[in-house]
């Protein structure tokens, strides 16, 4: 049970995906403008990474690698990642459009995410179990969750009045992700 639990902070916050691996900066930055597109995004990215990883597992595990197809393994996992995103798209817009419409352009590009993509194949290539790669997913998923979360809060109190004309905008946002990057490097001395 420790070591479960050692798997969900580690990819949550040791090894994050965005501020240590720095995979899903694209949305990372693009939706954390607002604090509840940014909540609903994360919780749509728990979601289909968590799901993704544990088809990605069982797909390679059971069919891919017995077949001799574990070249395929890419192209198998986007689209099992795709299917997961429409589903999610779907869902949002007949439940929440107002959640639908804030995410926008941002939802549909889960599928493109390289966060997903990189979980799913970084569990095969680290041969985890199946508990192993549905922990994994959700740990990088909640971390993704707490630092897309934790940047909007930021980006919410920064008063563009205030900060100096040179760096308004990209430049002081890119600031706050690199402070938020190596504020979690003090998470790495964390032990179980």
């Amino acid at each position: 049970m420790k070591s479960l639990i050692l798997i969900i902070v580690t990819t949550a916050l040791i090894n994050n995906v965005v501020l240590n691996q720095f995979l899903g900066i694209c949305s990372f930055l693009g939706v954390s403008k607002q604090m509840k597109a940014s909540a609903s995004l994360g919780g749509a990215v728990i979601f289909v990474i968590t799901i993704a990883s544990a088809v990605a597992s069982l797909l390679y595990d059971y069919v891919l690698a017995p077949l001799g197809m574990s070249f395929m393994r890419t192209i198998i996992f986007i689209l099992v990642i795709a299917a997961l995103v429409q589903i999610v798209e779907m869902f949002l817009k007949k439940k929440s459009p107002a959640i639908y419409k804030a995410l926008g352009i941002y939802l549909p590009l889960i599928t493109t995410n390289c966060a997903v993509l990189g979980v799913a194949l970084t569990n095969v290539q680290n041969g985890l179990n199946f508990i192993e790669s549905v922990l994994t997913g959700f740990g990088t998923a909640v971390g993704y969750t707490i630092a897309i979360v934790l940047l909007a809060g930021i980006r919410s109190r920064i008063d563009e009045d205030s900060v100096p004309a040179p760096v308004r905008g990209a430049p002081i946002v890119l600031i706050a992700a690199a402070l938020m990057s190596i504020a979690f490097m003090g998470f790495s001395d964390l032990a179980f």
